[in-house]
């Protein structure tokens, strides 16, 4: 971020949502649209352009779809920026495999202009994961059960286990760390050290593995 402003890259195959979406973000003093892109290539070539703070992607693009752009940006090196969905449906399988990818969380195209101001806000500048509520159910709808519980899961220890039931509650790491008692870079440690155990890039891609793995039902 420059500042305290979030920049932001929109990318929509639909113009009149772009605009729409600009007109709500640009009315806001720390938000700044910084780009715009129609397709999914498009949008990987303007992220690398701008480097914005968050991207709002449509998954249903002509040509590169939204879920391959979130593959590609993801995959630089070079601090990507955080990527929110925005869909129509909630329950749409191209919603799922976009938070595979990577995506932070999805928004959907009705949601108010208050929501969306402050989603945006959230994922720029906070640690904890976008909508819980509606990131479990859509994992429980499309989830790709494993026949067994990967490796992983038994690598966790005890206290990596628990906070990544709290990351799946939506918790921050500060919250997480009162919850548990426990200092936030104790917390921070404990978030790594289950990144690196699920393979996975963000608390997002975790969270829906826990859920693939059947972790969450073992409460």
């Amino acid at each position: 971020m420059t500042g305290s402003t979030v920049r932001v890259v929109l990318a929509d195959d639909e113009r009149m949502v772009r605009t729409a979406l600009r007109a709500i973000l640009s009315a806001e003093p720390d938000l700044e649209v910084v780009g715009e892109a129609a397709t999914g290539a498009e949008a990987v070539a303007v992220v690398r352009e701008v480097r914005p703070d968050v991207v709002l992607m449509d998954v249903r693009m002509p040509g590169i779809d939204g879920i391959r752009a979130t593959e590609r940006i993801l995959g630089t090196p070079d601090g990507p920026p955080r990527i929110v969905v925005v869909t129509t449906f909630e329950n749409d399988s191209y919603v799922y495999d976009a938070l595979r990818a990577g995506a932070a969380g999805f928004l959907l195209k009705r949601v108010d202009a208050d929501a969306l101001v402050q989603a945006v806000r959230l994922v720029a500048r906070s640690d904890c994961l976008l909508f819980p509520s509606a990131v479990r159910a859509l994992a429980e709808e499309h989830a790709r059960a494993f026949a067994a519980p990967p490796p992983w899961v038994a690598r966790l220890t005890g206290r990596e286990s628990e906070v990544l039931r709290h990351m799946a509650d939506g918790l921050t790491n500060a919250e997480i760390a009162r919850r548990m008692g426990v200092g936030a870079a104790t917390v921070k440690s404990h978030v790594a050290a289950v990144l690196a155990k699920t393979g996975t890039r963000d608390r997002t891609q975790a969270v829906i593995a826990a859920y693939e793995a059947g972790f969450m039902s073992a409460r």
